[in-house]
């Protein structure tokens, strides 16, 4: 008769599971399903270290970088406001995720095309922290439509910006 096998991470609970590639036993609850097998969690750990590549500098020239382009980016949609009528709405649609794909752009050179979760978040706070001098400055003069372009300008090249960066395709 076969000896039933208990978790390593716990004791008291019998698995028959192993780990595919450290051939740990492992329960349901430790276990995590990829395409090749159960693997335990300790060895996603590792597997998913190997992608995540910034250094430090990255952060803070990624930083400054993400947030002077920001600023910059908002200060013309800020200027397109001015445009009047429908010409204005049309440069505004054009211009977010265009400036939203330089931006991207930009940071991926600056940071040597290195990766990691905390760095992208990280390059996503200042390009928000980078649009909020204009913004305050379109509260204080109470203009409207710039303070609506700005809307637009964050809610579409924020998600552009992540998404170039992080090399998540929405369509293949």
């Amino acid at each position: 008769m076969i000896e039933p096998l208990h978790c390593a991470n716990h004791p008291s609970v019998e698995t028959m599971l192993r780990c595919n590639r450290c051939e740990k036993p492992i329960c349901v609850k430790c276990a995590v399903r990829t395409p090749t097998g159960y693997r335990c969690k300790e060895c996603i750990r590792g597997q998913q270290k190997v992608f995540v590549t910034a250094e430090w500098i990255d952060y803070v020239l990624g930083f400054f970088v993400a947030g002077f382009l920001s600023t910059v980016a908002s200060a013309l949609v800020s200027l397109a406001s001015g445009v009047a009528g429908l010409f204005a709405w049309f440069i505004i649609i054009m211009a977010a995720p265009t400036a939203g794909i330089a931006i991207a752009e930009a940071l991926r050179f600056v940071t040597r095309r290195h990766r990691a979760r905390s760095l992208f978040i990280t390059l996503i706070v200042a390009v928000v922290l980078g649009a909020i001098p204009v913004v305050i400055y379109g509260l204080l003069t109470l203009n409207i439509f710039g303070l609506i372009f700005q809307a637009i300008y964050l809610v579409v090249a924020v998600p552009v910006i992540y998404y170039r960066l992080s090399g998540i395709q929405l369509a293949k």
